[in-house]
């Protein structure tokens, strides 16, 4: 089936670069210019991921990702002007999958755009396995395969794996898997977090020192990136 994607993006230049770009790629575009136009065309039209801008005249992107996340775990790709890292944060802790500041390559958008959808395609959060690319997770049994090669964990690595793969292509906050993963006494303590990951991609990454599957997003999070 042709990915439908959903644009809510208050001005008209950027609705038609966007339209322009996605039907290019082969992606069904509908459109919307307001809070309330979105959320009605969410609801009629049922897009498999959603684009869409912070900024509206009738009130904030926040309030659609929260009212979305109401009733549907589709994949939210923000697309904002604003790279403050607390607009990033807000945005992924209320439930966006992805963040991509204004201006952006063409490229960029659409590799984060199929990352979404594989990873709402193929992980299930209460699956017993969860599959992403070469990378295989008995959740039952806490075993962790890498290309067939089962992978020895600590149980603090293996809950940190397991967050980042439930979510697989969505960046998870600092905050969101210190308390996931630690408990919500230990949110401020990204360092503590740094350490878990080096550790993680020294087991799972071919090189440490440039992740592939691993993805810092600098001063916002990480997120579990399936392959192409």
């Amino acid at each position: 089936m042709i990915p439908a994607v959903l644009v809510i993006e208050d001005e008209l230049p950027m609705r038609r670069v966007l339209r322009a770009a996605l039907g290019g790629q082969g992606y069904r575009v509908w459109e919307a210019g307001t809070v309330e136009e979105g959320l009605a065309a969410f609801a009629a039209r049922s897009p498999q991921v959603v684009l869409l801008d912070l900024g509206l005249p009738d009130g904030e992107g926040f309030d659609v990702v929260e009212r979305i996340r109401d009733t549907s775990a589709v994949p939210i790709v923000v697309i904002s002007a604003r790279g403050d890292e607390r607009d990033q944060v807000r945005a992924l802790d209320g439930g966006a999958n992805d963040y991509v500041t204004k201006p952006f390559r063409e490229a960029e958008l659409f590799a984060r755009l199929r990352a979404a959808l594989r990873g709402a395609a193929r992980v299930s959060r209460h699956a017993e396995t969860l599959t992403i690319g070469p990378l295989r997770i008995h959740c039952y049994e806490r075993r962790v395969y890498m290309a067939h090669v089962e992978i020895d964990l600590t149980p603090t690595e293996y809950n940190l794996l397991h967050s980042l793969a439930r979510e697989a292509g969505r960046v998870i906050t600092h905050r969101q898997l210190l308390r996931q993963v630690w408990g919500p006494e230990f949110v401020e303590d990204v360092q503590y977090l740094r350490v878990f990951m080096k550790q993680l991609r020294q087991k799972l990454e071919p090189d440490p020192t440039k992740p592939q599957l691993l993805v810092t997003t600098p001063g916002v999070g990480y997120r579990l990136r399936p392959p192409d």
